[in-house]
């Protein structure tokens, strides 16, 4: 057998098993799922969600009821990929933490929880952001991006977000392109 030979067959088998493996990746982000499990997933919702935006003297994320927010957007507004990678996405989070912690997520403490978050955040996106954009154009957002961009968008349009969480002028009197912030004033919610 020769060199040439060789190294043909070694890119062939290489071929054959990349594309296989994201053949079966691709086939199972779109096979069809159970979307209606993601309610009995609520009470783990609210809990990331409370770590990402924590109550302090502003209302948290379980205050704005983001979960619900969550809930409805990936069931009705998500593309199936997405919906995949957000249930698998749960059910690893719960692997992970009752594998390391031995207990469900909600009876960890607050370094715990946020310890588990943010390895999740570490292991949904890559350094090289090119990277990141042709992963979620092939397999879809991750899950630790989806919930954080979740969970700040339910804020942000929830009742308590907007007025308590945020600046929040009811009625704009005089359009001003751009005010000034004062000291450890909020952000604001109108724009």
């Amino acid at each position: 057998m020769d060199r040439r030979t060789t190294i043909k067959s070694i890119i062939v088998v290489a071929y054959v098993g990349l594309s296989s493996f994201s053949f079966y990746k691709w086939i199972a982000l779109n096979s069809a799922i159970d979307i209606q499990s993601l309610d009995q997933k609520k009470s783990l919702i609210a809990e990331l969600g409370e770590v990402i935006i924590p109550r302090t003297d502003t209302p948290g994320a379980k205050d704005a009821k983001v979960e619900e927010y969550t809930i409805r957007m990936i069931k009705y507004c998500t593309e199936r990929i997405s919906q995949h990678n957000f249930l698998n996405g749960l059910n690893d989070l719960e692997v992970y933490v009752q594998k390391n912690y031995k207990r469900d997520f909600a009876a960890c403490t607050e370094k715990e929880k946020i310890a588990v978050l943010q390895h999740f955040e570490d292991k949904s996106v890559f350094k090289v952001k090119v990277l990141n954009k042709i992963n979620n154009k092939f397999f879809g957002i991750p899950f630790f991006v989806r919930l954080k961009q979740l969970t700040t968008e339910g804020y942000c349009i929830s009742e308590l977000g907007a007025t308590k969480g945020l600046a929040y002028d009811y009625i704009p009197h005089m359009y001003q392109p751009c005010i000034p912030l004062t000291k450890d004033q909020k952000s604001w919610a109108t724009k």
